[in-house]
């Protein structure tokens, strides 16, 4: 029996399509371990790829194989307490668990070994934010903001198995096989009709005959050689991400950055606005993104100063209301735009200011906006601005408000605000 063993090089993405059907088979375990993820990394590195961990018990597979059979007597080693018919009591603790430590047991007599593999920066964002989408988003306006829809776009040269166009690779191998062959088949047909001719009217020319026989063989010899398929002819399905226009939006991304916020706290609110920011570059393209931070008093700002700016102050939570919706009215009128806005906060605010945030709301920016989401960060007893925002909640569809404690909650919040609708 001979053994093979392929050391070449993975090259030109050859086992791309096992990795995707390695993903799908199991995506499950993979999207869980991604959630337990995110919330062990910093805000600067939210965008890179994953080492991902799965219980190997979750990946392994049932096979087949050939018992002995039949009853069997067997004398171990060493035993010197146990005659055949004895039943032997399982022994307490089981398998060593893989993450437990070289030489220590489970307590509960079961473990598991880890299979742990790396995910790509697409693979890790494709699936962090599978199924979420920009709630109640209307085409109002085709202009700007475009998704990417995946299209047939003819054949290509190269790609993956999955993707083999069987049809358009059997012509091209009948055309090659074909241009390769087709002379030599005409020179074989003219050969046999010359071989015939010699055996019906000059049976006296052996040598001839055998010549004739000889370049017939060699002929078709050659013929049969021509491969039935070759990689030249093989052609994959191409596939091309298209824009498709779709609907204008401008995302409004309110921070409190007031003293009452301390860094910790602040760092949970960057860790959720990364994702959201991730999320919306991800999935649109061109969708208008504004940032105010505020304390007692608002600013808009850019990326870079709402990640990283030291500002900080007193709180009223009205001034950032109220500059949102002053630039709603100048550069985003309702009738063309679908406005979206995510507000974070420790709920601390001046007490008189609460109502006023609730009025402006509840007037103003909530019946222009697709959806409102305010988040609100502290592990202590809510105060007023929560218990204002909360009468808007069961006024409001389209306004939704959830409470992050510890970075544990981040992710599993974004999720449930931002969660795929599912329409009747």
């Amino acid at each position: 029996m001979a053994h093979f063993i392929d050391r070449r090089l993975n090259g030109k993405n050859k086992s791309t399509v096992n990795r995707q059907r390695f993903l799908r088979r199991h995506k499950q375990q993979i999207k869980e371990s991604i959630a337990d993820a995110v919330n062990k990394r910093s805000i600067t590195d939210v965008e890179s790829g994953e080492n991902i961990t799965i219980p190997s018990r979750d990946i392994r597979e049932p096979n087949f194989h050939q018992g002995r059979g039949g009853q069997r007597n067997i004398v171990h080693p060493g035993n010197d307490q146990f005659i055949p018919g004895d039943r032997i009591e399982r022994p307490q603790g089981g398998a060593g668990s893989g993450s437990g430590g070289e030489g220590q047991a489970s307590p509960d007599g079961e473990g598991q070994d880890e299979f742990i593999f790396q995910i790509s920066k697409d693979e890790y964002l494709d699936l962090l934010f599978e199924d979420l989408e920009l709630p109640n988003l209307e085409k109002n306006q085709f202009n700007k903001v475009i998704e990417w829809k995946t299209f047939r776009s003819g054949y290509k040269a190269s790609g993956v198995p999955a993707n083999i166009a069987i049809v358009k690779s059997l012509q091209n191998s009948l055309a090659r096989r074909t241009a390769l062959t087709a002379q030599k088949r005409r020179q074989v047909r003219e050969l046999k009709q010359a071989l015939s001719h010699i055996q019906t009217h000059e049976p006296a020319m052996p040598l001839e005959e055998d010549r004739l026989k000889q370049e017939i063989a060699l002929l078709e010899k050659k013929i049969g050689a021509v491969p039935f398929i070759d990689t030249f002819d093989l052609r994959y399905k191409n596939y091309e991400r298209k824009p498709l226009p779709t609907s204008q939006a401008v995302m409004f991304c309110l921070m409190d950055v007031s003293g009452s916020m301390d860094q910790a706290t602040k760092d949970m609110a960057k860790r959720f606005y990364i994702l959201l920011y991730l999320f919306l570059n991800r999935t649109y393209k061109n969708v208008d993104v504004i940032f105010i931070r505020h304390h007692t008093q608002a600013k808009e700002v850019d990326e870079h100063e709402f990640f990283y700016s030291q500002e900080t102050g007193g709180t009223i939570v009205s001034s950032a209301l109220r500059m949102m919706n002053d630039i709603i009215k100048q550069r985003y009128p309702t009738s063309e735009w679908n406005i979206y806005a995510a507000q974070a906060s420790d709920g601390d605010n001046w007490a008189d200011d609460s109502p006023g945030c609730r009025e402006i709301l509840e007037k103003d920016i909530l019946p222009v906006t697709r959806y409102y989401s305010y988040i609100e960060i502290t592990r202590r007893a809510h105060q007023t601005l929560w218990r204002e925002y909360e009468a808007l909640e069961g006024k409001f569809d389209s306004f939704a408000m959830q409470n992050i404690r510890s970075v544990d909650d981040i992710y599993p919040v974004f999720r449930a605000l931002f969660k795929k609708q599912t329409h009747a």
